[in-house]
């Protein structure tokens, strides 16, 4: 093919190299993996380094948070939000609150599919708002899910606002956060992220690992903590669950 532009092809394979199984490569295996020489796994591997995809101990290799760019214009399109739009609002009727999804976009969640039934929040919410991911609900279960390299380097760098006298910004706490949300599936945060404010979320998973996040938001009006994960957990993780079955269509 006369356009084909084989250095690109090359560069992308070996960012799809890294996955759940192998998180961390060395350049032996990236080359194994890919069929490229180590020279030429060398020279994309320091490639990606340089632009930021990749990061590098110098032995080993792992993706870096700003690949997540490349994927999310995808998901910002209308393919996933599309699939969730009518299971968010199937939801949202069921429980008589507000229910979104997002996407998890550096130290922030990103809104990419909104179903508002009441404003419980001093803010508009709507798709394309962000919240720093610390202090939400679908934030720390996109947390959780991340690697543990990934996961260091970002309780390491990220600046954790408090945002309410609830929040957790102690890092060595959220941590302990998020392997109770990892280890449970599922995230119950309770005025973190604004006073009479509580949400509930689960990830949305897809062939190769956790794609999103869905959440249902209550005020405290409702009931108390246990009373919302109590009402709410499983309508919303049996949406989540249809959402994942339109993803393997």
């Amino acid at each position: 093919m006369a356009d084909f532009v084989q250095s690109l092809a090359r560069g992308l394979l070996v960012i799809r190299a890294f996955d759940a199984d192998h998180p961390e490569l060395t350049l032996s295996q990236v080359a194994r993996i890919t069929g490229l020489t180590r020279a030429a796994a060398r020279r994309f591997l320091h490639t990606l380094v340089a632009l930021g995809y990749v990061r590098s101990d110098g032995r080993l290799f792992a993706l870096r948070p700003q690949v997540l760019q490349l994927g999310h214009a995808y998901l910002s399109s209308l393919s996933l939000p599309a699939l969730a739009q009518p299971h968010l609002e199937k939801l949202a009727a069921q429980v008589r609150e507000s229910c979104s999804m997002s996407v998890l976009d550096g130290d922030r969640v990103v809104y990419v599919a909104r179903v508002p039934t009441k404003r419980i929040m001093s803010v508009t919410i709507s798709v394309g708002t962000r919240f720093p991911a610390h202090a939400t609900a679908m934030g720390r279960v996109l947390l959780a899910a991340q690697d543990r390299a990934w996961l260091d380097e970002y309780l390491a760098k990220a600046r954790l606002e408090r945002l309410t006298s609830r929040t957790v910004v102690d890092a060595r706490r959220l941590r302990q956060e998020l392997d109770v949300v990892r280890g449970q599936g599922w995230a119950l945060v309770d005025q973190e992220l604004e006073d009479g404010l509580r949400s509930l979320a689960v990830p949305v998973r897809g062939p190769r690992g956790v794609v999103a996040a869905v959440n249902v938001s209550a005020h405290t009006s409702r009931g108390n903590a246990l009373a919302v994960r109590d009402d709410l957990l499983a309508p919303l993780q049996a949406a989540a669950k249809l959402i994942e079955e339109d993803l393997r269509q």
